[in-house]
């Protein structure tokens, strides 16, 4: 699928603010629900009760408005992981995240999955727009490990030699391989093994050794 080229986005007024907003949010609801196969524009046109011309007065096209879902999707990812994902600037920081990862998914039983990570089997291979647009929504994800990271380098808590992106997308493959097992087992096992596994080799890095 290719995007149509638009030029600068008119200014909305509130009114068109809101009705855009709700497109946005049936989409996504829609989405997480249907897929993005299974999601048709007409079935956002009823679900959000817009016309055919309102929808395409905010979008161009069904992946200008796919690519707001995934910054929806992002949203409320960071929003989940609030406080811990900011808190992740020390070794006990990052280990509670971890820990609230897996609780979170034990409650769940990996239903859903990640909201992200699900639309890539979907998207990457079919619409290179979207592809682009989650690469960048799981780098802004992965920023918030990256600086946390840089901070413990610079609290003396990891070495000088630690990279803090390699060790960010490190932690976050091992996230969303766990992620995905346990949503194929319904288990948080496989989350917390590869979580695990990942801190196993961040330990490496660490100035003091891990406690007994």
């Amino acid at each position: 699928m290719a995007t149509k080229q638009r030029g600068p986005a008119p200014r909305l007024t509130a009114r068109g603010a809101v009705t855009k907003a709700r497109i946005v949010a049936e989409a996504t609801s829609l989405v997480r629900e249907r897929g993005v196969a299974g999601t048709s524009l007409d079935a956002v046109m009823n679900a959000s009760d817009t016309s055919r011309s309102q929808l395409y007065h905010y979008f161009a096209d069904k992946d200008a408005l796919i690519g707001e879902v995934i910054k929806t999707q992002l949203g409320r990812v960071i929003a989940a992981q609030e406080p811990r994902l900011t808190e992740v600037t020390s070794w006990s920081g990052l280990q509670r995240w971890c820990d609230r990862l897996v609780a979170t998914t034990r409650t769940t039983q990996g239903i859903g999955g990640c909201p992200l990570g699900s639309l890539v089997s979907e998207l990457a291979d079919r619409s290179d727009s979207a592809r682009l647009e989650l690469a960048r929504s799981f780098a802004e994800w992965q920023s918030y490990l990256s600086t946390g990271f840089a901070v413990m380098r610079d609290n003396g808590e990891l070495i000088p030699d630690a990279d803090p992106d390699e060790l960010a997308l490190t932690m976050m493959s091992a996230l969303q391989g766990g992620l995905l097992m346990a949503q194929t087992t319904r288990s948080a096992r496989p989350l917390e093994l590869a979580l695990n596994m990942a801190l196993g080799h961040i330990a490496g890095y660490r100035t003091s050794p891990m406690p007994e």
